[in-house]
């Protein structure tokens, strides 16, 4: 058991029998009241958020979670086939432990597996910047980098993302899982 000073943002913690992982943890101190910890979680088996306040010094039951590298190899119908390139087992991973980012997973992509107990995984993430080739986008006008306007495009894994009016088909840009969102072009 930890108490609430242990925990911080990606922390998995068990909370009224059930794993859920940390979101957002913020500390308030308001006026003349208690201090507490303000908490955002997300359950690791059916996706739900919910938010509980926590005083200070309370007692948390903290999950010890292993992190594991491993390699996306390719997805078979609602699972995705991950490898450990060490002992080259297989895992078949539900796509839903990937959440939004599944849409930009690639093939040979190295991905993080979170275990609990050595055994059984709670959780996958892709990794968090990925670069890709944009496949279709209408075509951009010369001198179109004033604005902050986007237009829709395809990537190489399906997915349309939004991005600046100078950016063409077949160049390479680079992604952030996270928010689906284009952070820059990449020279390849």
């Amino acid at each position: 058991m930890a108490d609430t000073g242990d925990i911080n943002v990606g922390s998995v913690i068990r909370f009224n029998g059930e794993l859920v992982q940390v979101i957002d943890w913020q500390h308030r101190t308001p006026g003349n009241l208690r201090a507490f910890y303000q908490a955002k979680m997300r359950n690791l088996i059916n996706g739900k958020q919910t938010e509980n306040r926590f005083r200070s010094g309370e007692l948390v039951d903290v999950v010890r979670v292993e992190y594991k590298q491993m390699q996306y190899i390719y997805s078979e119908n609602d699972f995705a086939v991950v490898m450990d390139p060490e002992t080259f087992e297989q895992i078949h991973l539900n796509m839903s432990m990937f959440g939004d980012s599944a849409k930009f997973l690639k093939e040979n992509m190295d991905v993080k597996v979170v275990f609990e107990g050595g055994e059984t995984p709670i959780l996958a993430e892709a990794p968090t910047f990925i670069e890709a080739q944009i496949t279709y986008a209408e075509p951009g006008v010369k001198g179109d980098t004033a604005t902050n306007t986007l237009k829709p495009a395809k990537i190489d894994t399906g997915t349309e993302v939004m991005v600046p009016l100078f950016v063409n088909e077949g160049d390479w840009i680079k992604v952030d899982t996270r928010t689906g969102g284009y952070v820059e072009r990449i020279k390849k």
